[in-house]
């Protein structure tokens, strides 16, 4: 379904209103079909895609990952790396919506709300969030310009954000709104690269010159240290909160009974 989509992106991506309707389309159709299948054939509630509380969390997680992307571009400023040339017309900040909608929702229920939940109900927590992370960042390395190094960075820092967003909640609103912003914000408004994959120019014209280890070169931000230490860092705020919240699943040779 997510080739689907990706499909449908391609095909109408001169056009991003129709691309985003169709993102969109699919996003919803996925939601309803891991519902169903949790509902009807696992038998289970899918309290994961709750919505009370749904719009608080969703807004939370897309203001962060809206925020660890421009700050990650402030210290760029900073440091004399990442200059603003001027500004393209204000309608280039669409296109990158249908991309924000499709990653966001298709990769969050793919990776914590099957992958991550999965692995948990029978190993616990802990080797639930190395496997879906190690996972998580090596299917990077299928992105045009994807690299080993921004794969390891995708592990850590984004695997183990992701995952401790939806341990902490154990919903999956606060992750799809992280990973949507972050990919929104990269893409939309400061025309950065996505994972070695998407390349669209965005509002600002930028020129970025410098290391690689800082500005993640031909990967994107998120192979540079910059990024690595501030989400690593995120991640782990968040899962000390999870830990401190009691919401670590112990495997099952530890359970009682």
């Amino acid at each position: 379904m997510m080739g689907m989509s990706n499909g449908f992106m391609a095909k109408f991506s001169k056009t991003p209103l129709i691309s985003t309707a169709s993102a969109a389309a699919m996003a919803a159709l996925a939601l309803a079909v891991y519902a169903g299948f949790a509902r009807f054939v696992e038998r289970r509630p899918v309290n994961e895609l709750s919505l009370p509380g749904m719009g608080r969390e969703l807004g939370v997680g897309m203001l962060i990952g809206a925020a660890l992307y421009s700050t990650c571009v402030l210290i760029l400023i900073m440091l004399g790396i990442y200059r603003i040339d001027g500004l393209n017309p204000w309608y280039f900040v669409f296109p990158a919506v249908a991309m924000a909608l499709s990653s966001g929702i298709f990769e969050e229920l793919l990776f914590r709300g099957v992958l991550f939940r999965s692995v948990e109900d029978m190993f616990g927590s802990w080797i639930s969030l190395a496997v879906s992370s190690l996972v998580f960042g090596l299917v990077h390395l299928f992105n045009p310009a994807g690299t080993i190094t921004g794969a390891i960075f995708i592990s850590i820092e984004a695997g183990l954000l992701l995952a401790a967003a939806y341990m902490l909640t154990r919903r999956l609103w606060l992750s799809i709104g992280f990973h949507m912003a972050w990919n929104y914000t990269q893409s939309a408004i400061f025309s950065g690269i996505v994972s070695g994959g998407v390349t669209d120019p965005g509002l600002i014209r930028s020129n970025i010159k410098g290391p690689a280890a800082l500005t993640g070169g031909s990967f994107g931000l998120e192979s540079s240290v910059i990024a690595f230490l501030l989400c690593t860092t995120t991640g782990v705020v968040l899962l000390v909160m999870a830990v401190h919240r009691g919401k670590i699943v112990p495997p099952f040779w530890r359970r009682a009974g």
